[in-house]
């Protein structure tokens, strides 16, 4: 006796997408896979990090004498997954066209030669945690341990795939880091050198902020859009600048909320629990009370410090 009618619900669910792609207008009768895989993109990005990082983040066998041999087989595994990805991206916008193959090629190759720089930006970004949290003992504790540093590890390699063209490879990159982290960074954010994401829970960084160096964000920040620009038909215009610039040296506290295309000025501190939808000028501290001053502290408080006072 059969538990379950599987005939009858197959049969169903054959039909339900067959209407979502008659709703969509995918009239293309579909062959192979169509999309990305969000399995092979983690996996992609799994080997990567350790191709960046094969002393600490390769397997426990690793060796100083094999690292350059492991590195090369390593990256070479990754980046022929991520060339078949990349063409099942790109024959999502030009099934037919006969170029497709050797565009997505070119798209790799200018990835994989963008690595050394993505490491060298990694790098100030450990550093910038091991400087910044007097509970780091190391920097090879921040790489192993630090939720913000695994953020940033998929961000960096994630925005060099939004800058070439595959946003949908870039956006499930950075969803595999959201889901594993809780920190929400889009590909498309440009974040500079030395940033510290500090325990990073929350964090929420939109499409098209701008973040300088040195900056230092702490758990449940969001740089978020204020209001969304709509066409003459009321659509979403895509692609509107519409998140926070965020200048060298600013420091954001838990829980801030900044909305909007705003500035917050270089060295500028933003406490805890704050929104704001204004500029801020470069230097000025800001809290729950309104701004108390143009001048940078000479020393910051910690988060502790903050909350206490």
């Amino acid at each position: 006796m059969a538990v379950f009618d599987l005939d009858g619900i197959v049969r169903a669910l054959e039909g339900i997408r067959a209407d979502w792609r008659t709703s969509q207008q995918r009239t293309r009768e579909p062959g192979e896979r169509e999309f990305p895989s969000r399995e092979a993109l983690a996996d992609i990005f799994d080997k990567l990090k350790r191709a960046l990082f094969p002393m600490r983040l390769g397997p426990v066998d690793m060796r100083h004498e094999s690292e350059n041999f492991y590195v090369g087989y390593t990256l070479d595994a990754a980046l022929r997954s991520l060339l078949e990805q990349a063409r099942l991206e790109l024959r999502r916008h030009a099934p037919d066209h006969p170029a497709v193959d050797d565009h997505a090629a070119s798209i790799v190759r200018r990835f994989a030669a963008a690595l050394p720089d993505v490491r060298r930006l990694l790098d100030s970004d450990v550093l910038a945690a091991y400087q910044g949290d007097p509970a780091a003992r190391s920097v090879d504790e921040v790489l192993l341990c630090y939720p913000g540093i695994h953020a940033l590890i998929h961000h960096r390699l994630a925005h060099q795939l939004y800058l070439l063209d595959l946003p949908l490879l870039a956006r499930i990159a950075a969803e595999i880091a959201h889901g594993e982290t809780g920190i929400d960074i889009h590909p498309g954010a440009q974040i500079g050198p030395g940033c510290f994401i500090d325990h990073g829970t929350g964090v929420v960084i939109g499409e098209t902020a701008r973040i300088g160096r040195g900056v230092r964000i702490y758990q449940a920040v969001t740089l978020g859009a204020k209001r969304f620009v709509t066409d003459a038909d009321g659509n979403l215009e895509k692609g509107v600048a519409r998140h926070p610039i965020v200048e060298d040296d600013v420091v954001i506290y838990a829980g801030a909320t900044i909305l909007g295309r705003v500035t917050l000025g270089q060295g500028a501190v933003i406490g805890g629990n704050v929104w704001i939808t204004d500029d801020v000028a470069p230097g000025a501290t800001v809290t729950q009370a309104g701004p108390r001053s143009t001048q940078r502290p000479r020393s910051l408080p910690g988060p502790e410090q903050e909350r206490a006072a």
